[in-house]
């Protein structure tokens, strides 16, 4: 399977995981649909499969005229079924969807909103993730709570290390000014800055990420390290309390 990137509106990204061989795809959050088209009619590929994360406009915009134009299938989560425009498919947590050559595990990781999923390719270590996790970052919770989203991304975090993440937004360079005011000494993470900056003067997507470069770097998935608790000035607390200590911070950043 190849992915292709598509940035869509100011700075999402939708995702097109393109099936070479019988020149057919799925989409990840289609924002908006006219990148999505420009891109299936320039290749001559056939769009089968709408997939999103959650319910949020900017990630189910374009559903419904690539649903008519291509007759494609819209997936979304079971518990969402009534906020996502034109929902064909619904899945549930910890199923295996399978279409064609296409097969995904559905991990439902509430938090950002209540009906959240992730499409984790595991065949092929690809992992959608939303609004959930994006490098050095993760999402405000809008819907659910603090404990919710702790749990969603402990999910995430058990997944092997190689695996690749595509997340909703291109959020990095704004990410790791946050995680650099809190994690001073992480030297993996002086140096993966040097990196997205470079990319974004080129205009380079900072995205795929990998699970093993967000443990090392991500302050979110760093909330049991004894630098980031003294540097916070709670040094005896849980990883949930740092956890929600710096989501309020980032909150307000």
């Amino acid at each position: 399977m190849k992915i292709e990137i598509i940035p869509c509106l100011q700075d999402n990204y939708s995702y097109l995981i393109i099936d070479e061989n019988n020149k057919n795809a799925c989409v990840v959050d289609p924002s908006e649909a006219k990148p999505i088209i420009n891109f299936l009619e320039k290749h001559n590929i056939k769009l089968n499969y709408i997939l999103n994360t959650h319910h949020h406009f900017d990630h189910v915009g374009g559903n419904s005229e690539l649903k008519k134009k291509y007759n494609a299938k819209v997936i979304g989560y079971v518990g969402d079924s009534k906020r996502i425009p034109d929902i064909d498919i619904m899945v549930k947590d910890e199923e295996i969807w399978i279409e064609n050559n296409f097969e995904a595990k559905i991990i439902h990781i509430p938090g950002h909103t209540l009906g959240h999923i992730c499409y984790y390719f595991y065949k092929e270590n690809n992992l959608f993730t939303g609004d959930t996790l994006f490098s050095l970052g993760c999402g405000r919770i809008f819907e659910g709570t603090y404990e919710q989203m702790f749990s969603s991304l402990e999910k995430i975090k058990k997944l092997p290390g190689k695996t690749k993440i595509y997340c909703g937004h291109e959020y990095t360079l704004q990410n790791s000014k946050f995680c650099i005011t809190y994690d001073k000494d992480n030297q993996s993470l002086i140096k993966k800055i040097k990196d997205i900056k470079e990319k974004s003067k080129k205009k380079i997507p900072t995205i795929p990420s990998t699970i093993n470069d967000e443990l090392k770097n991500n302050i979110f998935l760093r909330s049991d390290s004894k630098e980031i608790k003294t540097n916070l000035g709670i040094n005896n607390s849980t990883s949930l309390t740092t956890f929600s200590k710096l989501r309020d911070l980032k909150d307000n950043f």
